[in-house]
């Protein structure tokens, strides 16, 4: 019995609705990956384009994790900016990972291109604010990325950003025209359709339950084992207690997604006319885009600890007429929630266990594009080039205030204060 996805818009409109084997058997790999989402299957696809042999294991669905339920937000840079890098790490270390902001989004705009991959990207995004402080820093943030070389940047006001989206809501904005959105199921199920092509075997419904942590490791799942000179642990808010040290120093957060009834094409252009995603600039924010197929699929909110409220839609639809009072009343066809994972530092925790064994998880809300480039960096390092790898496995990262215990209040807290300051626009 295949485990079924989570339901959702992603589900019912992927592309391949092919189910893969399980492992049933005791086989070798050169990599052996845990997590069939966009970690593990972007760092397989590179590795396998370097000729690795490579076994990807998944204990459900590919993307059935945050990769195949997020938003489909291809947002530039990491969930802190280098300015915040720079004080907290120094010059060096902002020096090195500034330079990477930019490139998992170029990675996946290469992947749609090389691999014809059919996943609805269309190119730019929309940061929409709703004060004077957030447009102060958004117009911060604009110059330290042409600083970085980036000349895809528009700054606009409450009549510019109007005319890209239909509210009243917003009194300015930055549109990146790096950024874009893709049906996020679609982008990883073609991913995963190339590992194939090059020779790489993705197994499903096969979820490890033992790691052996030894100079060549052994990966064990319930009916099966694999052999690897490396392993990499891919599988962030979804990796249980496998491994107990990496789960101390992040949380699983739930975010919660609606898609509504077809609105046509006249509405859904009247709605965003240059069919952009947008992310608003609040703490605890909203985000929202045009489907393929000229729907409005809208995100927001955040429940430390993972799970998801009691109705969504009842959650959301606040949330929905509030931005387009225009859409009272209109029918949501899809409700749906899932966890990604966040550390203290809102940067992603890279690094190894041993010599052979890796992990990359904790991409804190900006997992699309960083894991695309987490990826790339885990097969330079697996090929002996590790210096990019390495500058995120020296990040410091501690565990959560009151350990797993206290981590959700304490969280909660903050993320009250901070809510507090966006709407009073200090």
């Amino acid at each position: 019995m295949h485990t079924p996805h989570t339901p959702s818009y992603y589900a019912d409109t992927r592309n391949d609705k092919r189910d893969r084997p399980s492992l049933t058997d005791n086989i070798r790999a050169d990599v052996c990956i845990i997590g069939a989402g966009y970690t593990g299957i972007s760092s397989a696809l590179h590795l396998a384009e370097a000729g690795f042999k490579v076994v990807v294991l998944e204990a459900a669905r590919m993307g059935f994790g945050a990769s195949g339920r997020n938003g489909g937000q291809l947002v530039n840079s990491y969930s802190r900016d280098v300015d915040v890098i720079e004080k907290n790490y120094g010059g060096e270390t902002s020096r090195a990972l500034s330079s990477m902001i930019f490139e998992g989004g170029d990675i996946i705009r290469e992947r749609i291109a090389t691999y014809n991959i059919d996943c609805d990207y269309k190119p730019g995004g929309i940061f929409a604010a709703f004060n004077k402080r957030q447009i102060h820093e958004l117009e911060e943030q604009a110059e330290r990325w042409r600083k970085l070389g980036h000349d895809g940047l528009t700054l606009m006001d409450s009549n510019e950003i109007r005319d890209q989206i239909q509210t009243d809501v917003y009194c300015g904005g930055m549109l990146d025209m790096r950024g874009g959105h893709i049906h996020p199921l679609n982008l990883l199920l073609g991913e995963a359709a190339a590992i194939e092509s090059l020779g790489g075997t993705i197994y499903e419904d096969s979820k490890v339950i033992r790691v052996d942590r030894t100079d060549t490791p052994v990966v064990h799942t319930e009916q099966g084992s694999v052999t690897a000179n490396y392993v990499l642990l891919a599988g962030n808010a979804y990796m249980g207690g496998l491994i107990p040290e990496l789960a101390a120093k992040s949380m699983p957060c739930g975010t919660q997604i609606i898609t509504t009834e077809p609105l046509g094409e006249d509405v859904a252009r009247s709605l965003i006319p240059n069919q952009h995603c947008v992310e608003d600039c609040n703490y605890k924010l909203d985000y929202f885009r045009i489907t393929g197929d000229n729907r409005l699929l809208y995100g927001g909110g955040v429940t430390y600890g993972g799970g998801d409220p009691a109705s969504i839609e009842k959650f959301l639809r606040k949330h929905v007429e509030t931005t387009f009072p225009q859409l009272k009343g209109v029918r949501f066809d899809y409700t749906w929630g899932g966890d990604f994972l966040l550390t203290m530092s809102r940067l992603p925790q890279f690094g190894r266990l041993t010599n052979s064994i890796y992990y990359a998880q904790g991409y804190s809300g900006h997992g699309v594009t960083t894991t695309h480039l987490a990826g790339r960096l885990i097969a330079e390092a697996i090929k002996g080039s590790a210096e990019r790898f390495d500058a995120f496995a020296s990040l410091r990262h501690f565990p959560f205030p009151g350990g797993q215990l206290l981590r959700v209040p304490y969280t909660a807290v903050g993320a009250l204060y901070y809510g507090l300051r966006d709407k009073l626009g200090i």
